[in-house]
């Protein structure tokens, strides 16, 4: 996908149509492009239920030149330490060099029915990016194939990265938002391949 300032201009506007304190949000993720230009970019306003009220978050993630950026505002009831609803936006840089993986997980309904000539939209994805900023440990005891084995054979397991996960479907958030998650995806791997 060919650098354009179309695309900072349009991840601007579409900060601005999520309605999620636009201002916030941009201020957030023009600090940490520091003036690079966007090749491709996805924007996930979410909200989320958090007992007995609502809670809404965004994540934006920017595929610059050299860089995936990832910002992620989250919205605050007043607490002790601030008396006033407050956001509170991160933001993370990463070298494209560094990018370990790209995992893309395409949820199709029915598949029985899918031939070479129709294959449907996938109804749901997931995306989960990978650069060892964390790592997880899946522990779990060790066994033997004796069923009757008392020995202690200590643990097995594995590590992963999972760094970063966003999943979209169409039925909470449009056929649409679905497509622009698989855009920034194969944009995402095509940056990375070297």
């Amino acid at each position: 996908m060919p650098v354009t300032d179309d695309q900072t201009a349009e991840l601007a506007s579409t900060i601005e149509q999520s309605g999620y304190y636009p201002a916030v949000v941009r201020a957030g993720v023009d600090a940490a492009l520091s003036g690079e230009s966007v090749t491709s970019y996805l924007v996930h306003h979410e909200p989320t239920i958090d007992r007995d009220e609502v809670r809404r978050h965004i994540t934006v993630v920017v595929l610059t030149p050299t860089r995936l950026i990832l910002c992620h505002t989250d919205e605050h009831a007043p607490d002790d330490l601030l008396p006033e609803p407050y956001t509170s936006t991160s933001t993370e840089a990463v070298k494209l060099s560094q990018v370990k993986s790209v995992v893309v997980n395409r949820m199709v309904a029915n598949p029985a029915t899918v031939t070479a000539a129709a294959v449907p939209k996938p109804a749901e994805a997931v995306l989960t990016i990978g650069w060892g900023g964390i790592n997880r440990v899946d522990l779990e005891p060790a066994s033997c194939s004796d069923p009757q084995c008392e020995a202690d054979h200590g643990y097995t397991g594995v590590v992963a990265s999972d760094d970063f996960s966003i999943r979209v479907s169409s039925a909470a958030d449009g056929q649409a938002s679905v497509d622009r998650l698989l855009a920034f995806a194969q944009s995402l791997s095509a940056s990375t391949h070297s």
